[in-house]
C-alpha cells in the first residue's frame, strides 16, 4: 500500500462531512440572498470554488504538515508581512478599506493568508520551549510576531481581521503554558488601557479621537445604542429585526422579507448570518452553530490525540480563529458585538476567505493523518 493511501486511511470522515454540510448551507443561502440581483449566480461560483478547494484541502493534507512549520513557516511568516505592507502601498481601495491586492484574474486578500503564516511560525516558536512555562523574552518574541501583522491590516483599516491575530496569539498562549501572573499582568494591562480610553474620552476628546479613529467610534456608539444613529445603525437594526422575524422555523427558503426587498447589506457575505436566521429561524440558526461546535470538538479531539506540539500549537491556533470569527460574526447581527467587516467561516461568500479556510483545514487533517513519534525537534 502506497504511503499516500495509508494516510487517506487516517482521513478523519467527519470533519470532510461537516465541510459539505457547509458547503450545502453556504450555496443556497447565497442563492437565496442573491435571486432577483445583479449578484444573482454567485452561488454556482461559491459551489465552484467548494469543488476546486476540497482536492487543494486534501492535497496540503497528505503533505506532512510538520515539516511546513519547521522549516517553511519563517519564510511565510516574512512573505506575509510582505504581502500586507505591499497592500498599503498598491492595494486596491473598496469601500474606504485597502485589503486587496489586484492580481488581474482576481482580487486577493493577503491578510487571509497572512492568518494561516502567523499560526504556523507561533506554533514553531512555542513548541522550541517543549511545554516549558514560557519566559518573558519568550512573550515578547510572540507578542512582536503578532504585533506586526496585527498593526499592518489596522492600517488598513480591518478592525476585525486585526482582532483575528490578537486572538489567536491568545489561544496559542494559553495552551503554550502561559505563567498565571503573566497572564493576570496582561489582563491588568488591558483593563488600564480601556480605563484610560475611557477617561479620555470625558476628559480630552480630542486627543482620544486622534487614538480611535472616526468611523471606529461610530462603530462603538451604534454598537451601545442603536437607534441613536439612524444612518449607522439602520444596518444593525434591520439585522436584528430579521432575525427576530425568523422565529422558530423561519419564514421560508427565499421568503424572507428583509432579505429579499435588501434591506440588509451584504447579505450574501459579511451578514449571511442574517439569511439564515430570517429564513430558516432560531432551528436553522442553531444547527448551523451546532456544525461550527462539531468542527471545533473534533479538533479539540485531533489536538488532545496528537503527540507533537507543533501539532497542537496549530490547532489550537486555528479553533481561536473560527470562535471569534463565528463569535463575532453572529454577535454582530443580533446586537452583542460592534459591527465589523468579518466573515462567517464556511459560509459568506468570498474566494480568498474560503480558500485560507481550507488550507487551515487541510493543515488539521494532516495533523491526523501524518500522527507518529517523529519530531523535529527530539
Amino acid at each position: 500500500m502506497s504511503e499516500a493511501l495509508r494516510k487517506l486511511k487516517r482521513l478523519d470522515w467527519t470533519i470532510l462531512f461537516i465541510l459539505l454540510c457547509f458547503m450545502f448551507v453556504s450555496t443556497a443561502a447565497i442563492y437565496s440572498s442573491t435571486s432577483g440581483t445583479s449578484y444573482f449566480g454567485l452561488h454556482r461560483s461559491n459551489l465552484v470554488m467548494y469543488l476546486l478547494f476540497i482536492p487543494v484541502m486534501l492535497g496540503i493534507a497528505l503533505f506532512d504538515y510538520r515539516i511546513v512549520i519547521q522549516q517553511f513557516s519563517p519564510l511565510l511568516y516574512a512573505l506575509g508581512v510582505l504581502l500586507l505592507v505591499l497592500v498599503l502601498l498598491i492595494g486596491d481601495t473598496i469601500n474606504g478599506s485597502t485589503r486587496w491586492l489586484d492580481l488581474g484574474f482576481i482580487q486577493f486578500q493577503p491578510s487571509e493568508l497572512a492568518k494561516v503564516f502567523v499560526i504556523l511560525f507561533l506554533a514553531r516558536l512555542l513548541a522550541e520551549r517543549k511545554g516549558e512555562p514560557l519566559r518573558i523574552f519568550d512573550l515578547l518574541i510572540l507578542g512582536a510576531v503578532t504585533f506586526i501583522p496585527f498593526f499592518l491590516v489596522i492600517k488598513q483599516p480591518d478592525l476585525g481581521t486585526s482582532l483575528v491575530f490578537l486572538c489567536i496569539c491568545i489561544g496559542m498562549l494559553w495552551v503554550g503554558h502561559i505563567r498565571l501572573r503573566q497572564f493576570v499582568i496582561g489582563v491588568l494591562g488591558v483593563v488600564i488601557l480601556a480605563g484610560n480610553l475611557i477617561f479620555l474620552y470625558f476628559t480630552n476628546f480630542d486627543l482620544f479621537s486622534k487614538i480611535i479613529k472616526d468611523h471606529q467610534l461610530k462603530r462603538i456608539q451604534t454598537f451601545l445604542d442603536p437607534a441613536s444613529s439612524p444612518d449607522g445603525g439602520w444596518h444593525v437594526v434591520n439585522s436584528m429585526t430579521a432575525i427576530g422575524s425568523g422565529q422558530l422555523l423561519g419564514s421560508g427558503f427565499q421568503n424572507g422579507h428583509y432579505i429579499q426587498n435588501g434591506f440588509i447589506p451584504y447579505s450574501y457575505s459579511d451578514s449571511i448570518f442574517v439569511v439564515v436566521g430570517e429564513e430558516f429561524g432560531f432551528l436553522g440558526a442553531v444547527i448551523l452553530i451546532f456544525l461550527y461546535f462539531l468542527l471545533i470538538y473534533r479538533m479539540i479531539m485531533i489536538s488532545i490525540e496528537c503527540t507533537d506540539l507543533r501539532g497542537t500549537y496549530l490547532i489550537i491556533g486555528v479553533i481561536s480563529m473560527l470562535c471569534l470569527q463565528v463569535f463575532e460574526n453572529v454577535g454582530m447581527h443580533i446586537g452583542m458585538m460592534p459591527l465589523t467587516g468579518i466573515s462567517l467561516p464556511f459560509i459568506s461568500y468570498g474566494g480568498s476567505s474560503l480558500l485560507i479556510n481550507m488550507i487551515l483545514m487541510g493543515l488539521i487533517l494532516s495533523v491526523r493523518m501524518n500522527e507518529t513519534k517523529f519530531s523535529f525537534i527530539d
